[in-house]
């Protein structure tokens, strides 16, 4: 028989449990949602807006992303494609789609920058329109994407307004690992609280944002952030700083992505995430804490109620594996992954330890973040 304050401790922490998991739930539903438009009527005058790509060594990605990008119904648009010193076929492909497309070579990278912040901040300088929007080169569009969002951000009176786009899942870790990970993007930041312009949480997706030129040049738009991975929540951050409203919104049909190929090119690219000031390792060692208590260790209740002969426990663990794994199927399912690689959702949480302890053995030994052929310090410091 289990003494009753431990009992009551167990259940206590299974209640916390369960709100943390349900807080995810909740900014889901909190999020505005952007859906495509009707084609255009009426003569609404909208800018001109500058589409601003950095790409390295995207061949497979990049046509889909240009192709969509023409076929847009916005007709005041500028598409500039920034080649960052691609050994692929990515040059070919803006060529081919020349002069509705244009190719700006990025100059030699100076020392301190990250190379998709020079890349933007040149791809920038290369452009006149009114709006700037910074898309990644994987980035596939709904015709009435920039319209949509331009017409967004203007009756939002929004001076930074981002999609969070649908991520193609493919391959079994990405099926088992990124619906996690946009639960955990959900939680760290709070994501349906950036439209509060009374809140302090800020934050961007770099892979469609859009911004008026003035704001960012006002800004230092990707200078100010120049030797910072994490880009998009730095320059969010000044935004908010300077009092600027900040805008993002669930974009499921407008925009696509897929992020990853493999296992192996995932990791690493979540992994260059973690590199900077914002990461320091006990901020990493919180982040194993967090995994390992929300979301692994309260799957031992029940097996540890079964082995004791608590009904009290038995029926409080078993609660919280319908909660949690029916939480995942579901999670799975709104973001368009078969639900039943939610059930697999302890992968998911074993692949974020393995993540956050690669990133602090980074740390302290000093070895780089590798992405793209490039290495990113692991300390860095921001400029």
């Amino acid at each position: 028989m289990l003494p009753l304050a431990v009992v009551v401790g167990l259940v206590a922490a299974a209640v916390l449990v369960l709100l943390y998991q349900g807080a995810a739930i909740v900014l889901a539903y909190q999020m505005v949602k952007l859906v495509p438009a009707p084609p255009p009527t009426g003569t609404r005058p909208r800018p001109k807006v500058s589409v601003v790509i950095a790409a390295r060594n995207e061949e497979d990605q990049l046509p889909a992303t240009l192709d969509t990008l023409l076929a847009q119904d916005y007709p005041n648009l500028e598409i500039v494609v920034v080649e960052d010193g691609s050994t692929d076929r990515t040059r070919e492909i803006v060529l081919q789609r020349a002069p509705r497309v244009r190719l700006v070579d990025t100059p030699p990278l100076p020392p301190g920058w990250t190379g998709k912040n020079w890349a933007c901040w040149t791809g920038a300088h290369a452009t006149d329109g009114e709006w700037l929007l910074f898309l990644d080169a994987d980035v596939r569009t709904d015709p009435s994407a920039v319209r949509r969002t331009i017409d967004w951000a203007l009756d939002e009176r929004a001076d930074l307004a981002s999609l969070a786009a649908r991520i193609e899942t493919v391959g079994f870790w990405e099926c088992v690992v990124l619906p996690y990970f946009a639960q955990l993007t959900l939680l760290a930041f709070r994501a349906a609280h950036v439209n509060r312009d009374n809140s302090k949480t800020a934050m961007a997706n770099g892979q469609f944002w859009l911004t008026p030129r003035t704001t960012y040049l006002e800004l230092g738009g990707h200078e100010a952030v120049r030797d910072i991975v994490q880009e998009d929540v730095a320059i969010a951050r000044r935004y908010r700083a300077a009092g600027r409203r900040l805008r993002v919104a669930w974009a499921p049909e407008l925009a696509i992505t897929r992020m990853y190929r493999d296992r192996v090119e995932m990791f690493e690219g979540l992994l260059k995430n973690l590199s900077g000031p914002d990461h320091p390792p006990r901020r990493l060692l919180a982040d194993i804490g967090g995994v390992l208590g929300f979301y692994l260790i309260p799957l031992a209740l029940l097996p540890y109620a079964i082995w004791t002969g608590s009904l009290v426990l038995v029926g409080v663990g078993a609660f919280l594996y319908v909660a949690l794994f029916g939480k995942h199927f579901a999670f799975s399912r709104s973001l368009g992954t078969p639900g039943r690689y939610g059930l697999l959702y302890p992968l998911a949480a074993g692949f974020f330890v393995a993540l956050f302890a690669t990133a602090i053995r980074r740390h302290l030994s000093g070895r780089p973040m590798q992405w793209k052929g490039r290495a990113y310090p692991s300390r860095q410091q921001s400029g």
